[in-house]
């Protein structure tokens, strides 16, 4: 007896098989998906019944993918991707610029005056009015999952090091420096860095020999535990800067300066779309690194 192929529900259904999929469980896919999980679980049968075979284990020991899944994974991305650039590649032919961009980038680097994102995103605007424009925050790891995943077309980031399959488009040149609260400066050296998964913060515990303190995400809760007097952190001087005024945040004089390229980054096998190269000539023309 041979199997239906995907009609629009079935299409639907592949697409939360895939969202669940990517958020590795039902449980963070519902707030994703806005779905109940005995809604997600229904699609996700039905999506086995097409295709006649089991694509993941869900029970206590939680969610994983089966052989068949992995590869159908694989596939369903792929066949969506096709589908979503069919719209796009038949308005670029009418001369149009239609379909999504989706933009990942690291918290508050419009703070830094060498950031130019608004013009280009106001550039963008005016060039291509009908393409939707997503922009999401993220942490450094955040982003490099996203890019490889194809969760965003481009991601704005600190360049740190070059990595296999990244192609790196220069915006700015963003310094670092260890910063304690004004009133602990004479202490400084006494006191545990402030940790965060970040490639300058690996090189200070390595090569000054600082005791690891406690873990923060993000440059706000970095900046709330060096406010604190009990710690040293590592930011950027332009969102230091912001507390200059009460002198609430002093550089560690003796601390080392890390000058980190804020750039543009693209997966280089991903076909790029023409929305995506217009956005990379209006980010090259609208910023000059020194």
């Amino acid at each position: 007896m041979s199997r239906p192929d995907f009609d629009e529900r079935g299409l639907r259904s592949l697409r939360i098989f895939c969202a669940v999929a990517q958020a590795n469980g039902f449980a963070a896919a519902e707030k994703q998906l806005n779905m109940s999980k005995t809604s997600i679980s229904r699609h996700i049968r039905e999506v086995e019944d097409t295709l006649g075979a089991r694509l993941c284990e869900r029970g206590p020991a939680g969610f994983v993918l089966t052989h068949a899944g992995k590869v159908a994974l694989d596939l369903a991305r792929d066949a969506l991707r096709s589908l979503e650039r069919i719209r796009p590649e038949i308005d670029a032919v009418r001369g149009v610029l239609s379909g999504s961009l989706s933009i990942g980038m690291v918290e508050h680097i419009v703070s830094d005056e060498g950031c130019h994102l608004p013009e280009v995103l106001a550039a963008f605007k005016e060039l291509a009015p009908d393409v939707n424009v997503e922009l999401r925050v993220m942490t450094f790891s955040e982003l490099n999952s996203a890019l490889r995943e194809r969760q965003v077309h481009v991601a704005i980031r600190g360049m740190y090091r070059r990595e296999a399959g990244f192609q790196y488009l220069p915006l700015f040149i963003e310094r670092q420096g260890l910063y304690v609260a004004g009133h602990r400066i004479r202490e400084a050296s006494k006191l545990p860095l402030v940790y965060r998964p970040q490639p300058f913060v690996y090189e200070v515990l390595n090569t000054l020999g600082m005791q690891r303190g406690p873990t923060a995400s993000g440059l706000e809760a970095v900046a709330m535990l060096v406010l604190s007097g009990h710690y040293v952190g590592l930011l950027p001087q332009y969102y230091a800067a912001s507390f200059a005024k009460r002198r609430a945040l002093v550089k560690v004089r003796s601390g080392p300066v890390y000058e980190n390229t804020i750039s543009a980054i693209t997966e280089i096998s991903r076909p790029r779309t023409r929305a995506l190269n217009l956005f990379l000539d209006l980010i090259e023309q609208h910023h000059h690194v020194d």
